[in-house]
């Protein structure tokens, strides 16, 4: 017991990061708002913890989920101005434009960051870092718009994280990252039950 308790106190500022980020997924499926804020929160500590321990392409990620925080809050908060009712964001359908765009993107975005990885850093998973790198970058813009296949994107980014951490002996990440894909599952389901209307598609 001594030993839990004195890893504890070595690793609070972790266990804590970590605890935000358990409370924000919750925050999230609710659609509350304040998820943003303890976003805002957990990724700064994270920025911290990632560059203490040399993790530097998750550090720039946590650095972009920082902005997208700030763009987020906005967005749920003043994000649907052709609603007279309300001028909170409703969950929406994206538009098949948008998903071909958003999937250019992608297909971009994990090219160039593959070639970084293996030109500037000693990465024995460039592929797949820069597979779950680059759909985590689209997922969080998508997120912010309240566009519901971002739950999709998700569950496909934390199950491919799972078999990373396990490869890396990472094990009780990995066991955290199978419960993100659960209620992420659980989160697109709940989305889907608010669709206002049904088969909404708003403009991107």
């Amino acid at each position: 017991m001594e030993i839990v308790f004195d890893w504890l106190g070595n690793h609070y500022f972790e266990v804590i990061a970590a605890g935000l980020g358990f409370i924000a997924i919750f925050l999230q499926i609710k659609q509350n708002v304040w998820y943003w804020l303890v976003s805002i929160v957990m990724v700064s500590m994270y920025i911290y913890i990632y560059i203490d321990a040399k993790l530097y392409a998750d550090m720039s990620l946590q650095v972009y989920y920082l902005v997208i925080s700030f763009y987020g809050w906005h967005m749920w908060l003043f994000g649907n101005k052709t609603d007279r009712q309300s001028s909170e964001l409703q969950v929406s359908f994206s538009s098949k434009a948008l998903l071909r765009h958003l999937g250019m993107i992608t297909f971009v975005l994990f090219f160039l960051i593959a070639w970084f990885l293996i030109q500037f850093t000693d990465s024995d998973l460039p592929y797949w870092d820069s597979f779950t790198t680059s759909l985590s970058f689209v997922a969080t813009w998508m997120l912010a718009r309240k566009k519901i296949e971002n739950w999709l994107i998700w569950i496909v980014v934390d199950a491919a994280s799972v078999g990373i951490y396990i490869y890396k002996h990472l094990y009780p990440t990995a066991v955290l990252f199978l419960f993100l894909t659960l209620l992420a599952i659980v989160g697109y389901k709940k989305w889907k039950e608010d669709l206002i209307p049904k088969k909404a598609v708003t403009k991107d």
